[in-house]
């Protein structure tokens, strides 16, 4: 849902419990349990961290009774304007010796007379 490629997930409670990691097969047991068993309930936040894409994002979980049948969760709220890696910054220009007039720095390589 959330376009991510690398993700690592925490409940942010101070502990540090990691429920996903992108390390591979670091939290592979945890693949297979509820939210519940991580004692996740109403009001809990989650932190999802893209190191890969410099994304992050907490969520908010919140019961509800009102969910469509066979509709296991339902993203609420704001959501990013544009998923993926932030644009690479723009290249300093190339200045030597604190100048910026367009000089160019001297090639030659005999003799001077």
């Amino acid at each position: 849902k959330f376009a991510m490629v690398a993700p690592d997930v925490q409940i942010d409670d101070g502990k540090g419990t990691i429920l996903i990691s992108s390390e591979e097969g670091e939290t592979e047991a945890n693949n297979h349990r509820k939210l519940s068993d991580f004692g996740i309930r109403n009001g809990t936040r989650l932190q999802a961290d893209d190191f890969l894409q410099d994304y992050t994002l907490l969520i908010n979980v919140l019961h509800s009774e009102d969910l469509e049948k066979d509709v296991e969760f339902e993203v609420v709220g704001d959501t990013p304007e544009r998923i993926g890696p932030k644009p690479s910054e723009p290249t300093a220009k190339n200045i030597s010796n604190g100048s910026d007039d367009g000089a160019q720095p001297s090639t030659s390589t005999g003799n001077q007379q």
